[in-house]
């Protein structure tokens, strides 16, 4: 295993907070590659928050898109003097983020992404938290707005602690210390201090970042007063890709700290090798059938529970799309973590799955 070093402490020296009556200057950083059909949409969307800094800029970090976005960018920004268009030959979205971070004049940057719907007051409201908690970085919950059946039951499955633990961003009401939260808003000297991102996970790069935070001394902080909305994967087989990932890049995530922030990131990927193991005996010894059938069994009671405590609460007309979203969400992150166990611990190979996410999903 790959060892860790602590990065510098952020604490001792963290700026103050700003004055309730001096707006800091603020750089909105986003990643983005191929977005031509909402780009424009977006930066209006963001140019028209309700108490927006005047020493706002934003920030368009481009994977090298390929479908008209960089036109788009290009043709607002000559009559907007605070869009900026940087280039992000390495379309990842660590590099991107990185890029924007480094050209940033704001003392605070706040990530935003393409396809996220944000309330108008989003802007407005990461500020006056950030102020009022003296917090490094501080967010709102993962909020959903769904329209196909999928899309719905996926939505009200994430909002489920038998899908997802117990983390915070998860919890729509929750306010107060958080271990990480959706896109960010951060103090640019907190992440100048513990080193950026780190630009080798191309999934749950967010989830790193805030743990060297944290460890380094800073504070992250969850309001619901920070809202914002995201689309869920459309089909249940996106939804699996989707966690198959997230499970394979956070062995990665474990190797650089050292360990997981959580149990629950470990629980997935324990049974699904348990069930793993159990099947081939299972064919020759009885015994090995018995727990097998156990083990399923104990998951499909669980499964089903679930989806109906989630079903009464959301509708019961989604309770069979519940009954194959929570699979997806535990077999698709169990199966890449071991993917990620083979490749990263065993083979020592670098990772796979490059580029970057899909805007508008919240990393890990």
């Amino acid at each position: 295993m790959d060892t860790y070093s602590a990065p510098p402490s952020v604490d001792g020296d963290r700026r103050q907070p700003p004055p309730s009556n001096a707006a800091p200057s603020v750089s909105i950083v986003i990643p983005c590659r191929n977005e031509g059909a909402f780009i424009a949409n977006c930066l209006q969307s963001i140019r028209g928050q309700k108490g927006l800094p005047a020493d706002c800029e934003i920030l368009v970090v481009d994977g090298m898109s390929d479908d008209g976005t960089r036109a788009r960018v290009e043709e607002i920004a000559r009559t907007e003097p605070d869009v900026r268009l940087l280039d992000n030959p390495a379309r990842t979205t660590p590099h991107a983020m990185n890029i924007g971070i480094r050209a940033a004049r704001g003392d605070v940057v706040i990530r935003m992404d393409a396809h996220t719907v944000y309330a108008p007051d989003y802007v407005a409201e990461c500020l006056r938290v950030l102020d009022e908690t003296g917090a490094d970085n501080v967010g709102g919950p993962t909020l959903t707005r769904a329209t196909g059946y999928v899309q719905r039951a996926v939505a009200a499955a994430s909002q489920s602690r038998f899908a997802v633990g117990n983390g915070g961003h998860h919890q729509k009401d929750y306010e107060g210390p958080a271990e990480t939260v959706p896109y960010g808003c951060y103090r640019r000297e907190s992440l100048l201090a513990i080193g950026l991102y780190d630009e080798e996970l191309i999934r749950n790069q967010d989830d790193e970042l805030n743990f060297r935070l944290r460890q380094a001394g800073g504070r992250i902080w969850q309001s619901p007063r920070i809202r914002s909305w995201y689309a869920p994967r459309p089909t249940f087989h996106r939804l699996f890709q989707q966690y198959f990932q997230y499970g394979y890049w956070k062995v990665r995530v474990i190797q650089k700290r050292g360990r997981a922030a959580s149990l629950r990131h470990w629980v997935p990927g324990a049974f699904t090798a348990i069930l793993g193991i159990l099947a081939v005996p299972a064919v020759f010894l009885p015994a090995a059938r018995v727990a097998l059938l156990f083990f399923v069994a104990l998951y499909a009671g669980g499964d089903g529970f679930a989806a109906l405590a989630t079903s009464r609460r959301a509708g019961w007309s989604l309770f069979p799309g519940l009954c194959l979203a929570f699979p997806c969400y535990h077999f698709g992150y169990g199966l890449g973590f071991l993917a990620g166990v083979w490749d990263f611990s065993l083979r020592r190979r670098s990772g796979r799955f490059t580029g970057l996410s899909r805007s508008g999903a919240p990393q890990k």
